[in-house]
């Protein structure tokens, strides 16, 4: 499946694009990129200071007047130019995702580069349809209509779990719109986000429309979100993190877009293929190590089917091949930190008191045992308030817990502070309507669980945030709506102006 991939070769330039040209960070301090299949470093950089940010704030801003006023049309060229950088740059950015990840490569190049290939071809179309309401008298005397306009410098804050999604996910929907903007990835995981902007600017996308600044949460990210001349923030992340962006984006009366954690529930009712649902369950499951937050969590089975389903995600979990995330044969890679892994065994470690572990819970030893590797694990009969299935876990973690009726088993689906994504079993077509209708999250699957497309929403409800990513709805966060009325009449005195002359004439 090839080399691993040569960071520091790639960005000797630095870590920082800004106006068209990797820079190095002026902070004063560095950030070490790990392979965490390895824990061996395999990048430093030096991080952005708030100086840093303030030039890619001003480099996105001298760039939106040409790139606001080019038309829908050149805007999707532009697109259509970028999406076939990306396809032919496939390989490349596959093996830099799977080595600051430690996602399976075969993960990066089956699932997060075709994604991202389609996301901009699908804004590349989009482009073209920024349409607003048609022309029409909804006043006698006046023509309406509504303009959709960019809103100007976006700055945005991506995760670490889907690093060249996530660029995606916020930088196509802005750029087609008109917006320029400024990313900043996790200072972690920022290989693939500047490989992004690069291409953009193979592309021939302008310099100065897309920049990425690779710095800390409380000093770039911050500063970003808090920036005077950024008119709207799109953040991405947990839901900790999203209450702080949220205070400083809102003092600043700044426009804000969020997509927060997740705890999605699975929900087998009894009459579901047993096979499809165990096997939808340890894929679900086991996504990217788990840390997706649309990733299956919460698994509630009917009690008919409860043991069995327990038993066969078991049976199929120990199949998992845990390994080297270039190596062909790997199922599972590791985490994408050592803290994360410690972070994910701590939950596993509190629930061995009030729940059942029947597979997993341990992180392999041998020639694994340098890496951020967990075992695919279950835990059964964990009770509903306890921290397993409250708390988002983000790792290879399934909570498995019976009900007994239909009420209960949508009640406890929708029973955490979450609404973002879930999955209901059943061959009933009324049981699933009931299940779309009565599940608060913002997607529901039947019958399948995570895959997304381009030409549909992601986004949540409650404290999985508000706002969506990719499809046409997307422009909703990314765009102003204006009303524009014309008076038809010609007439200088209107019959409203009595309010204000009364019986003049």
């Amino acid at each position: 499946m090839g080399d691993r991939f040569q960071a520091k070769q790639r960005f000797t330039d630095g870590a920082q694009f800004i106006g068209g040209r990797l820079v190095h960070g002026t902070s004063g301090r560095t950030q070490n990129v790990v392979d965490p299949a390895t824990g061996e470093t395999v990048l430093t950089y030096e991080l952005a200071s708030t100086a840093d940010v303030d030039a890619a704030v001003a480099a996105a801003r001298a760039a939106f007047p040409g790139w606001s006023s080019a038309t829908p049309g050149e805007r999707s060229d532009a697109l259509h130019r970028f999406a076939a950088v990306l396809a032919a740059r496939a390989g490349d950015f596959a093996r830099a995702e799977s080595l600051q990840c430690g996602k399976p490569l075969k993960l990066s190049a089956g699932f997060d580069v075709p994604g991202t290939v389609d996301n901009a071809a699908f804004f590349a179309g989009a482009a073209r349809h920024l349409q607003g309401v048609s022309a029409g008298e909804y006043s006698a005397d006046h023509t309406s209509y509504v303009r959709r306009e960019p809103i100007g410098v976006v700055g945005s804050i991506a995760p670490w779990n889907y690093p060249l999604q996530m660029a995606a996910w916020k930088i196509l929907p802005a750029v087609a719109a008109g917006n320029t903007i400024v990313l900043k990835p996790a200072e972690i995981t920022p290989l693939t986000s500047l490989m992004f902007a690069r291409a953009a600017q193979e592309a021939g996308i302008p310099d100065g429309v897309i920049n990425i600044v690779s710095g800390a949460g409380p000093d770039a990210g911050e500063h970003l979100v808090g920036h005077p001349d950024v008119a709207m923030t799109s953040f991405t992340g947990s839901t900790a993190v999203g209450r702080r962006v949220a205070a400083i984006a809102t003092a600043n009366v700044t426009r804000l877009h969020l997509e927060l954690g997740g705890k999605a529930p699975f929900v087998v009712f009894d009459d579901a293929d047993l096979e499809a649902a165990v096997h939808g369950a340890v894929a679900g499951a086991l996504i990217n190590t788990g840390q997706d937050c649309t990733a299956a969590t919460r698994a509630y089975v009917q009690r008919p089917l409860y043991d069995a389903f327990v038993a066969d995600v078991a049976a199929l979990m120990e199949t998992v091949r845990v390994g080297d995330p270039f190596a062909d044969d790997t199922d599972l890679g590791p985490l994408v930190s050592h803290a994360q892994r410690d972070r994910v065994a701590g939950f596993v470690d509190r629930a061995r008191g009030c729940a059942r572990i029947v597979t997993g819970g341990e992180s392999p030893g041998g020639a694994l045992a340098p890496g951020a590797y967990y075992r695919p694990t279950l835990i059964a009969d964990a009770a509903q308030d306890s921290e397993a299935v409250q708390s988002e876990i983000f790792g290879p973690v399934l909570v498995a817990v019976p009900f007994d009726t239909d009420d209960e088993g949508i009640a406890l689906a929708n029973d955490t502070p979450y609404g973002l994504a879930a999955s209901a079993w059943s061959r009933d077509v009324y049981r699933t309507g009931r299940a779309t209708r009565e599940i608060r999250a913002g997607c529901v699957w039947i019958n399948d669980h995570i895959p997304i497309i381009s030409e549909m929403p992601h986004g949540g409800y409650q404290h999985s945030g508000w706002g969506k990513d990719m499809s046409a709805y997307s422009f909703e966060e990314y765009t102003q709506v204006k009303h524009v009325m014309y008076d038809n009449t010609g007439v200088s005195r209107k019959d409203w102006h009595r309010t204000i002359f009364g019986d003049r004439t």
